[in-house]
């Protein structure tokens, strides 16, 4: 008699139907960390290009986050579309920084940079403030004048208070004026200071000077002559420029234009720029 063979029981058939939503749960977290890694640095375009991206396969590819995702219910006939987790609307391109609105132009800043970027504009108004008050308590006529632009801390200094009509020598209060600025120039931030002279357009005393270029050159070296007596500055930091009658800032048809045009421009750079020249 013939012995009745046992039929082996099937396994049980695992359901895997689990592996589907785990994965794209997976994807949505890969996204959210390449997002929040992405918008944590200031930089708007990368950022938009990244979000473009995302939104594009969020919200309707052919991968696991497809609409018709085989997790969908076909008989409700809704759609399981996951939304864009970024608001595109609301990302805006970089513009670029107006001169004077106390920004490097073109210069996109980063974590640190911005950080220190801060700093470097805080420290440029405190020495603002000191000059101003400096300026008072000196009772100066005519006034020091300053300010802040996307070069730098910018003071103004009118001839009245420099130098005699004329002449490339450095009055007493001039002398004291650039002793006084050459403390401020003792910066924890290294920064290149640019002294630009400047005169009107009356021509100068052949005698001494040839133009009002070797006037304005005169002038602004002779000041930072003064200035670099402080031995605690670096003279490589340092340039002196003559402009001339070559960069009013007034009308040279009257006397009150020619006297502000016939000044010495202190340029104390920005940190920005000393760090974008190394």
């Amino acid at each position: 008699m013939k012995k009745l063979k046992r039929k082996k029981k099937h396994d049980e058939h695992i359901d895997e139907s689990w592996l589907i939503p785990y994965a794209d749960i997976l994807t949505l977290l890969l996204a959210l960390f390449i997002v929040l890694f992405a918008s944590s640095q200031i930089d708007a375009k990368k950022f938009e290009a990244v979000a473009e991206s995302f939104a594009s396969e969020l919200s309707g590819g052919t991968g696991i986050l497809d609409s018709n995702s085989p997790t969908d219910s076909e008989d409700d006939g809704t759609s399981s579309e996951i939304p864009s987790i970024v608001d595109e609307e609301a990302i805006e391109d970089d513009t670029e920084t107006e001169p004077g609105a106390g920004r490097t132009s073109d210069t996109e800043l980063e974590g640190e940079d911005l950080f220190s970027a801060i700093q470097d504009q805080q420290e440029l108004e405190e020495m603002e403030q000191a000059l101003l008050n400096f300026a008072d308590e000196a009772d100066l006529n005519p006034p020091l004048t300053t300010e802040i632009d996307d070069r730098g801390l910018i003071v103004k200094i009118g001839e009245g208070i420099l130098f005699e009509s004329g002449s490339a020598d450095l009055s007493s209060p001039a002398a004291t004026i650039a002793r006084e600025l050459s403390q401020m120039f003792e910066s924890e931030v290294p920064r290149t200071v640019y002294i630009e002279g400047h005169t009107d357009n009356i021509p100068t005393d052949k005698r001494q000077y040839a133009t009002n270029w070797e006037l304005s050159s005169a002038r602004a070296i002779n000041f930072m002559k003064i200035v670099l007596e402080n031995k605690d500055l670096d003279p490589r930091l340092f340039s002196a420029t003559g402009y001339g009658e070559y960069r009013p800032i007034a009308s040279n048809d009257t006397e009150a234009g020619r006297n502000e045009n016939r000044r010495v421009e202190i340029v104390i750079s920005r940190f920005v720029e000393q760090t974008a020249g190394e």
